[in-house]
């Protein structure tokens, strides 16, 4: 079967699901993943065909779209701040505005000379570590995760993005100290359950409950105790950065200042959005 009837075949069975443009874009990755097929490729070579073994990869590719699978956990990968990152069920997908913080950091600290110690708890893929390891090149980054499975990502992924990043499997909430560091980051759990009714359906059916969700009752959690232990070991040059939920970004900067931050700074993302918080000594 021709490659092309294929892509009439993934519009006809995704686009009221997901829309033309967004089935496109979910076709040309798989194409470009699986075969080394390219939009510009199919494009100039109409009638490229597919093997039955190959068509049996497009084709179960196809029915995890159907089933809500997200496309990045069906190719194993996604990109962030450059880097590609492995990906699977044990890690949430790294999100755009993650990458916004990773820039807020950057521009604050990579004309720094001095050698920077940067802590990232709960890093999930390690694409924050990772990027930041990346490109604070005198920086020594340590990275905190609840969950062995997460790390091991995590693990591959700074090898082979060729950074040094040192894990460490551990709970921030059982933690009751830490040591200095320059650069503390987090992008907790913080979506609460009554706001999973505005989640998409691929990402509650798909991604790790826990590196999502934190109960009504409690939802700062993680900011309040991560928090605490910062403003015990940051020193006056240096600095606290958190993803945030947008619908509790003064709850937050409250609870910040509540530990003894005396600047603590709400950032908008591209959309205008609270997003990111930055608490200083």
């Amino acid at each position: 079967m021709e490659l092309k009837e294929i892509q009439g075949i993934f519009h006809k069975e995704l686009d009221n699901q997901f829309g033309k443009e967004e089935v496109s874009s979910f076709f040309f990755m798989l194409t470009e993943h699986f075969f080394g097929v390219s939009r510009l490729t199919l494009a100039l070579k109409t009638s490229i065909q597919l093997t039955k073994s190959e068509q049996s990869i497009i084709y179960d590719a196809l029915s995890r779209l159907k089933a809500n699978k997200p496309i990045q956990y069906i190719i194993g990968k996604t990109h962030f701040y450059g880097l590609d990152f492995k990906v699977n069920e044990h890690t949430l997908i790294p999100r755009p505005e993650t990458e916004e913080l990773v820039q807020w950091i950057l521009d604050d600290y990579s004309k720094v000379d001095d050698k920077l110690s940067v802590l990232d708890i709960g890093t999930g893929t390690g694409c924050i570590a990772i990027s930041l390891a990346k490109n604070l090149a005198s920086a020594m980054v340590d990275a905190i995760d609840v969950d062995e499975n997460t790390l091991k990502v995590a693990h591959q992924n700074a090898i082979s993005n060729e950074v040094k990043v040192n894990f460490i499997l551990q709970d921030i909430l059982a933690v009751t100290d830490l040591k200095n560091y320059n650069i503390i980051v987090s992008n907790p759990p913080y979506v609460r359950d009554l706001e999973k009714e505005q989640m998409q359906q691929n990402v509650l059916d798909h991604e790790p409950e826990k590196a999502l969700f934190v109960s009504d009752d409690n939802p700062l959690i993680f900011y309040e105790k991560i928090a605490k232990l910062a403003f015990t070991c940051l020193s006056d040059n240096s600095a606290l950065y958190f993803e945030i939920n947008e619908y509790l970004s003064d709850e937050t900067k409250e609870l910040c200042e509540a530990c003894g931050f005396k600047k603590v700074t709400v950032k908008n993302d591209i959309f205008g959005k609270p997003r990111m918080i930055k608490a200083k000594m």
